[in-house]
């Protein structure tokens, strides 16, 4: 079997460091609304020192109702597309950056397993959701490996995410 080298602590440094030099350059603040990732992203941001200046909060919305309450969540969009969605990681990028008042938001939403995937929704399938000024946008990645796994590389994902989006 051949081994899968997963993101550690220094590729989550440089992803940071690329990160806050983009949003430093602009100006911006950012937030993070994270479901599965459970506050991972906002750890490996505020672990550069200096983060206050580029990095305004993180939502940790694992259930439905921190969702609604923590962030705006529509309870349609949570009934009718489930958690893990285009919808709710839209609806979260965008209420994290609302409430927060910055100009950058991810969003992360998935099932990083071992249980609770189904047919239609896999474990390892992880919805990100990103929003700045005047645009929000998705995508859905479906990762292997167990739990930790799952998360060390949405976490990566959404970071290089935003830096990608930072760049246009």
């Amino acid at each position: 079997m051949k081994e899968i080298a997963f993101p550690g602590d220094v590729e989550f440094k440089k992803l940071v460091e690329k990160t806050s030099g983009k949003l430093l350059a602009r100006g911006w603040k950012m937030a993070c609304a994270e479901s599965c990732t459970g506050g991972w992203i906002a750890k490996c941001c505020t672990d550069r020192a200096g983060s206050s200046e580029w990095f305004e909060c993180g939502y940790v919305t694992y259930s439905n109702a921190a969702k609604q309450d923590m962030l705006g969540v529509d309870a349609a969009a949570l009934l009718d597309a489930g958690a893990v969605s285009r919808e709710v990681a839209l609806q979260m990028a965008a209420g994290a950056r609302r409430n927060a008042g910055v100009e950058a938001a991810i969003a992360v939403t998935g099932i990083a397993g071992p249980d609770g995937g189904s047919p239609e929704k896999p474990v390892g399938i992880v919805w990100f959701g990103w929003s700045l000024p005047g645009r929000s946008d998705t995508e859905m990645l479906r990762f292997d490996g167990n739990r930790d796994a799952v998360r060390r590389q949405s976490v990566a994902h959404a970071l290089a995410g935003l830096i990608r989006r930072l760049d246009t």
